[in-house]
């Protein structure tokens, strides 16, 4: 390794290392019910409408649950090839006294107002390609072949906030800001034109200031590069978009300049940021060539199982990369559970997967497959799974080599001081949640336990392709409390700490629940947290598909 002599290598370890770690994998299915309705176009509810109570949505809770995901396949003849390329849909519930009403809106981003005014697919986005105008002659249309697609506006992933203002992200250079209320599309922003970024993540982290941190990227004549950003405090009463200030704090190049690897979220504490390059690669030259041969961007993503997976820690608050490199076994993973420090160390827990084709997996075709083919598609998918990776800070150059430097009670990962780079983790489950699927969609108390050591964090069990089960999961024991209903279809669970709460769990779980079984049966689900079992409910009389990631905006 070519910074080997300027840094001690520092890799993680469990019990039992093994140099391609196994998972384990949840029990095949059979007979899987088709989700096909909850991948299917919808109208928009702009107006808000009221919801049927049933149960009791406790009164203290005000504010709006807002959700975004893809809610619109397909523009005349034309269609969608990948889920993550639906038109993004906007949600809002906002609950008040406990009554609840709903609205929906449609994104009015560049893409979706012209693929809408030429009734057809016209911008390309992760899995589609979009077709050549018909109306270009055949030399036209064969040099649009060469051109470079531009970036969708596409802000289907989720709901961000930058100096207080309401944002829908994706995973390129551009965002909408969003009037959180009237869920009205306001301007375009692209980061590039604030900071030296190509992209930026969907899922940002807050500090207690006000501040958001996030992860962008950019390449040039000097190569690739991972970027850690920060945006700071603002009050929320900003007219038009407003990123000013925003600065890069640590430039991280690529391991391999000429494929990067793909990144979906990344780990901050209250000193640290880690950046885990791992190894799902981006081919640009591949890119170019499947652009000429009419394929679409998923395609140039590749799963490396043979490379390391290496995590970059910087100091969060001067920007520099701390000297010690850390490595561990392949593994990919899209998002974080928290992170904390104790006594020197570096605690991280997240989702994780031995298989990072999954990602471009999300076809059409694939959710609306039925019977055998639906079966053989959910059982090829990798079972993601809770880890936790634990980093010695302050590695010392006299450590001895292959000796375990972490001494926690409360962990059985271990990390090891070597030239040659071992694995692995400390699984945060017990073998019950094999039954669930494994689980996706972490949360957990974000505002009072991020970055600090927490015991619970709730999350999607994956029975099927999608979410099939709402988790609770103690660390304590590695517990897990379970809300699962046959034909329910549960969201991303978000936590909503109670006004008075003196424990880590006190408040309540909201999650929008769907089903493919009988239209215009979707409802909010309000659990208890602390005992996971249902509070009330807010059925709505309209068809919600499946979607990403949601945030409860507090109001007064």
């Amino acid at each position: 390794l070519p910074d080997m002599a300027a840094s001690t290598l520092t890799a993680v370890t469990e019990t039992t290392p093994s140099f391609f770690a196994s998972n384990k994998k949840r029990p095949s299915a059979s007979g899987l019910e088709f989700i096909g309705p909850l991948v299917s176009s919808v109208e928009e509810t702009p107006y808000p409408i009221s919801t049927v109570i049933k149960g009791e949505i406790p009164s203290w809770i005000t504010g709006s649950f807002l959700r975004n995901g893809p809610g619109r396949f397909e523009f005349g003849e034309s269609k969608f090839n990948h889920w993550f390329d639906g038109m993004a849909l906007m949600h809002r519930f906002h609950i008040k006294d406990g009554q609840v009403t709903y609205s929906s809106c449609f994104l009015r981003s560049d893409s979706y107002v012209q693929n809408a005014e030429k009734n057809r697919i016209v911008v390309s986005e992760f899995g589609t390609l979009a077709t050549p105008d018909p109306c270009k002659n055949i030399f036209a249309w064969f040099f649009s072949r060469f051109q470079i697609p531009k970036a969708t506006d596409n802000a289907g992933v989720s709901f961000v906030k930058y100096k207080g203002d309401f944002y829908v992200s994706t995973e390129t250079n551009f965002m909408r800001k969003i009037d959180s209320v009237s869920l009205e599309t306001k301007e375009k922003v692209d980061w590039s034109e604030y900071i030296a970024i190509n992209a930026a993540t969907a899922h940002p982290h807050y500090d207690r200031d006000g501040a958001t941190y996030n992860l962008g990227n950019s390449y040039g004549r000097n190569g690739f590069f991972y970027h850690i950003l920060r945006v700071p405090p603002g009050d929320g009463k900003n007219d038009v978009a407003d990123l000013s200030g925003a600065e890069i704090l640590c430039s991280i190049p690529a391991s391999d300049p000429r494929k990067p690897s793909y990144y979906h979220s990344f780990v901050m504490s209250e000193n640290y940021i880690v950046f885990i390059e791992q190894p799902i690669k981006l081919d640009p030259l591949k890119f170019m060539l499947y652009r000429v041969a009419g394929k679409s961007f998923h395609k140039v993503m590749s799963w490396n199982p043979e490379l390391e997976t290496i995590f970059h820690v910087a100091d969060r608050h001067t920007g520099q990369l701390i000297k010690t490199k850390y490595y561990s076994s392949a593994m990919f993973t899209l998002h974080q559970i928290n992170a904390y420090e104790d006594n020197g160390y570096l605690i991280m827990d997240m989702c994780c997967g031995d298989d990072g084709t999954v990602i471009g997996d999300f076809t059409m075709e694939n959710l609306q497959a039925s019977g055998e083919e639906l079966d053989k598609f959910f059982n090829s998918l990798c079972t993601n799974l809770p880890r936790r990776y634990v980093l010695p800070l302050d590695v010392k150059e006299d450590e001895p080599n292959d000796h375990n430097l972490i001494n926690l009670p409360y962990t059985t990962a271990t990390a090891v001081k070597t030239v040659t780079g071992v694995c692995d983790h400390e699984d945060l489950y017990n073998d019950d949640l094999l039954q669930y699927g494994g689980l996706e969609f972490p949360q957990i108390n974000y505002t009072y336990y991020n970055a600090r050591p927490y015991r619970y964090f709730y999350a999607c069990g994956f029975g099927h392709v999608f979410g099939d089960s709402l988790l609770k999961m103690d660390l304590e024991g590695k517990k897990l409390k379970v809300w699962r209903h046959a034909g329910l279809f549960p969201s991303e669970p978000v936590f909503v700490p109670a006004p008075d709460a003196k424990d880590e769990d006190d408040g309540v779980v909201m999650s929008v629940v769907i089903t493919p079984r009988e239209k215009k049966s979707s409802f909010l689900l309000v659990l208890d947290a602390k005992t996971f079992t249902e509070l009330g409910r807010a059925e709505v009389p309209v068809d919600i598909p499946y979607g990403t990631h949601g945030l409860f905006n507090e109001m007064s």
